[in-house]
């Protein structure tokens, strides 16, 4: 009579999957891309300058720009320890953001001044990891970014306009050559340091209309303004500062890392 000999069970073919894929996952964000002539890169920027220079282009491109501006007073609300209640996203390009806590002191300003600079700092990210040619990085980067936010979203136009970013991304990251996902991600890059300053200036022009037609200023800056002693032409000014500042550095890691 013979005897059945079992061993030792064997790994579960579904955990190897899973193991597998998050092993190329993690060789494909940390593998650094070839990168582009600087001339390029040179070009997208200018690409990109003028998309944002034409009036329906930039009210498309904004929401963009808002998805991440929000995501900045929700990231910094949490790291000083308010309460996050939700981020709508509007057809306007606007965007809200709820979160509780004390209405006043260092906490609030933090939370309040985070939004018009998180474009840039997300776009001086970005030129840095480009910089190095983890290209795929930066795409993975900005998905995570979108992620979070559509955790978050409370509202069905902000809902539409973060599934389309997301699956944007998705596309590009999963499919696209690897030519593609760098330009892309110099675009997006380019997009964030450049487009940070001109919603600042955007700010501007609008609390001066405002002003002319009696109404109360409810911009980030006015809003800053009653939680300090600072005037808000001044956190104008502090903004623009803050994101002309990232976008030259921005700017410079991105043209200096390139071939010529």
């Amino acid at each position: 009579m013979s005897t059945a000999v079992t061993g030792p069970v064997a790994a579960a073919p579904a955990d190897q999957d899973v193991t597998g894929q998050l092993a190329a996952w993690w060789e494909q964000v940390t593998t650094p891309q070839p990168a582009p002539a600087r001339a390029t890169v040179a070009v997208v920027g200018a690409v990109v300058l003028a998309a944002l220079l034409v009036p329906g282009v930039w009210h498309l491109l904004r929401h963009g720009l808002t998805i991440v501006h929000e995501a900045g007073h929700a990231a910094v609300a949490v790291l000083v320890g308010r309460r996050l209640s939700g981020i709508r996203v509007h057809s306007d390009t606007s965007g809200l953001t709820v979160s509780r806590g004390k209405p006043r002191g260092p906490g609030m300003v933090a939370t309040v001044a985070a939004g018009y600079p998180a474009p840039a700092v997300l776009g001086a990210a970005a030129a840095w990891l480009l910089s190095r040619g983890y290209a795929v990085g930066v795409l993975w980067l900005l998905l995570l970014v979108v992620t979070l936010v559509l955790l978050q979203i409370r509202n069905w136009y902000g809902l539409w306009a973060v599934l389309v970013s997301a699956a944007v991304l998705v596309g590009v990251t999963g499919w696209a050559p690897t030519a593609v996902q760098t330009v892309v991600a110099a675009a997006l890059t380019w997009f964030f340091l450049l487009g940070a300053p001109r919603a600042v200036l955007e700010m501007q022009a609008q609390r001066r209309r405002v002003r002319r037609n009696g109404g109360r200023d409810q911009s980030d800056a006015g809003l800053l303004a009653g939680l300090t002693h600072l005037p808000a032409v001044a956190w104008v000014g502090v903004l623009l500062l803050v994101c002309v500042a990232l976008l030259v550095v921005g700017g410079a890691w991105l043209l200096a890392a390139w071939p010529a």
